[in-house]
């Protein structure tokens, strides 16, 4: 029996929402090489289903099966007694010998993920650093104190991040510079942009958000700015009456409110959708609600914060473990920040309702906003319990109000407890994509703190670590959704990771970033970013060439008029064999050769299939392709779509054809390829470029 011929049709392991009163029957499918299998059994839970032979296409035989899977999730795996008398189980991992539940296919009834964000292409913005469109709404030096530091307006674009004062220094990016490049976004083929927080916040990452009913008017409109700056030796922003009034003015934060709707309704125009991040674990010292600044003590309308007041209406926001107002700093810090206090949910029915509250209002009319990306979301609360019952009630509410909102958390490690179809729809996907690319093709961790040349080509770790940490974490409409990311705004830049160098840029020069770098690596890792299942997600700058080590050099502003062009060209290319391959959104998944240095797999479903050939070898390579577990004719026919090296990149359309199932493959040192069949191709490539895909 020939093991590597089973495959389980993965594209039907999901359920739509069903009414109460709706048997929810599901169908299942398994194939194998034709002649194969005797008997194939559908098992879970102790029972089992005889699956029937219902189609032979090819070289493969279909069985199938329907089975009323109930309410709860339905954990399963196959059964197959071969004609030669063998016998082998088949769960996620492919065929073995004894079945781990870790690894069993999982249907959860009710639990579906949006369309649009199947495979949507996303693009994160960290604000101020993108583009400043508005002059007039910048943060002015010295005009207010965070953490002890004057803030500061950085004139020089090209300027590196301060590797100790980031936080507050300010380049003037805002929401009119995002509108005046959405049509750049549009051209290079962005279906999303996820925005980092941009709530009214006192630094320039703004994760300590200050009041989370309003857009920052730094990021917005400050059509009311009259007060002062603080003098150069003060730092008590009681006095800071420049600043108060441009962020707790209700003209400014009205405007500002607008001006987000309006690049939703001009995003949404072009066909991007917009995804905003929700801090709700922790806020900022600054917030209206705690107010340890004294910002709103003498602002109109705003009620005493908990820092200051025992009877404040805000007091149970937040957990004190002392008696000792005015000035309580016996607050409860996230990690022990004393600018980042945590909400203390269970001591507040009302905070939980404000909260919940935000996340219907900004998906919702007139903001419009297409989901949340979740900030440390597996910390909110005190205990797991609380943690999955608010989770469990904020998924409940916001889709009530937007059915398909995405709502996607940050989590490293194991997230299967909290995608059970009734919390969050998926995960930034680190564990099972972001670290295990990362380390095949350069040997770095995500940080660039260390090197490790032990792992670099390690072929068989890579298939292993985005296979079982994919496998533990998600049902498919998870997986399809799950954010692809090479690079963030929390770990170095993928293309200085290409260097590997390992640092920071408090021990090392900021500029060592951009020196030898290994921009052949970078394609070939966007290869694979644009052709592994999940949304493929850009860090601002990254197809601009941009470098730098983790946070805060991570954050240098989009390099405009010295962009790397060739590097934009390859993303827009890649994008759009991504947006043209419906294989590529939701088909199925198949390891197809591992060998040091070289990884192929294939993505597919019965009428089209992609081959993603990586040589990470600095030298040229053949090897025999084992391309009929795909389903594809045994004398299929492929186009190159694209293909790297260590030199250039090239699309020229050459034709490569399978003998008996196998592709040989020579593959250029340090290359990439990305090849399709298609069952529907025309007779001549003219008619099919033409007529079924696209052309470059």
């Amino acid at each position: 029996m020939n093991q590597k011929a089973f495959f389980h049709d993965m594209t039907l392991d999901y359920l739509r929402p069903a009414e109460p009163d709706i048997e929810r029957i599901t169908d299942f499918r398994f194939r194998c090489l034709s002649g194969d299998a005797d008997e194939v059994l559908l098992r879970w839970g102790g029972e089992s289903r005889r699956m029937k032979l219902s189609e032979t296409d090819g070289s493969f035989d279909f069985y199938d099966v329907s089975v009323n899977i109930g309410r709860e999730p339905f954990r399963y795996f196959f059964e197959i007694h071969g004609a030669d008398g063998s016998s082998s189980f088949y769960d996620k991992r492919g065929a073995v010998s004894d079945v781990r539940e870790s690894m069993m296919f999982t249907v959860i009834p009710g639990f579906s993920t949006p369309d649009w964000a199947k495979g949507a292409v996303m693009y994160q913005i960290f604000v101020d650093r993108f583009c400043n469109g508005d002059k007039t709404n910048d943060v002015l030096s010295n005009e207010y104190s965070y953490n002890g530091d004057m803030v500061k307006k950085v004139d020089d674009w090209r300027a590196y991040p301060d590797p100790k004062k980031d936080f507050c220094e300010f380049y003037g990016g805002d929401l009119q510079g995002v509108l005046d490049k959405l049509p750049y976004l549009q051209e290079l083929g962005v279906e999303v942009i996820y925005f980092n927080p941009l709530f009214v916040s006192p630094s320039s990452h703004k994760y300590d958000i200050q009041d989370y009913d309003h857009i920052d008017p730094h990021f917005g409109k400050i059509v009311e700015d009259d007060g002062d700056v603080l003098p150069q030796y003060e730092k008590s922003n009681r006095t800071a009456t420049r600043y108060i009034g441009r962020v707790a003015n209700r003209k400014n934060l009205e405007e500002s409110d607008k001006l987000f709707s309006k690049v939703v309704a001009e995003a949404h125009s072009r066909g991007i959708r917009v995804i905003l991040d929700g801090v709700f674990n922790h806020c900022g010292s600054f917030n209206k609600w705690m107010d340890k600044e004294g910002l709103y003590d003498n602002a109109p309308g705003y009620a005493k914060g908990a820092y200051m007041a025992a009877d404040s209406p805000y007091r149970n926001y937040f957990s004190f473990t002392k008696e000792d107002w005015p000035e309580n700093n016996s607050y409860d810090g996230w990690w022990g920040f004393d600018t980042l206090p945590k909400l203390n949910y269970e001591g507040s029915k009302e905070l939980e309702d404000y909260i919940i509250g935000i996340g219907k209002k900004w998906v919702s009319p007139p903001y419009n906003a297409d989901g949340w990306r979740l900030d440390v979301a597996a910390d909110l609360g005190h205990s797991p319990e609380y943690n999955h019952n608010f989770w469990k009630r904020f998924r409940k509410e916001v889709k009530a109000v937007k059915p398909d909102a995405i709502i996607l958390a940050e989590h490293y490690g194991p997230a299967k407890e909290w995608l059970m179809g009734d919390e969050w729809d998926t995960v930034m996907n680190y564990d099972a994509f972001m670290e295990p690319l990362t380390w095949f093709l350069t040997g770095m961790d995500k940080h660039s703190d260390t090197f490790n040349p032990l792992i670099v080509g390690n072929a068989r770790a890579f298939f292993d670590s985005m296979m079982y940490a994919g496998g533990e974490n998600f049902t498919m409409p998870s997986l399809y959704t799950a954010m692809n990311e090479l690079s963030n705004h929390d770990h170095s830049r993928f293309l200085t990771r290409t260097s590997q160098k390992a640092g920071r840029s408090d021990t090392l020069m900021s500029a060592l970033a951009d020196t030898g770098i290994k921009k052949y690596q970078m394609r070939q890792a966007v290869m694979v970013q644009m052709t592994w299942p999940g949304a493929p997600t850009i860090y601002y700058g990254d197809e601009a060439g941009l470098c730098g080590f983790t946070d805060p050099d991570n954050r240098r502003t989009y390099p405009w008029g010295s962009e790397d062009k060739e590097m934009i060209a390859f993303h827009r290319d890649m994008i759009q064999i991504h947006k043209s391959c419906p294989e590529l959104k939701t088909g199925s998944l198949k390891e197809l050769y591992a060998e040091n240095n070289i990884i192929v797999f294939g993505r597919f479903n019965r009428t089209a299939a992609v081959i993603v050939a990586i040589n990470n070898n600095s030298f040229e390579i053949t090897r025999e392709i084992e391309v009929w577990p795909m389903g594809v004719p045994k004398d299929a026919g492929f186009v190159q779509l694209i293909a790297s090296d260590a030199r250039e990149y090239d699309t020229s359309q050459v034709r490569r054809t399978a003998k008996n199932g196998v592709l040989s493959l020579t593959m250029s040192r340090n290359a990439g390829y990305v090849l399709r069949y298609d069952s529907f191709e025309a007779v001549s490539d003219e008619e099919f470029w033409s007529d079924n895909f696209i052309s470059f």
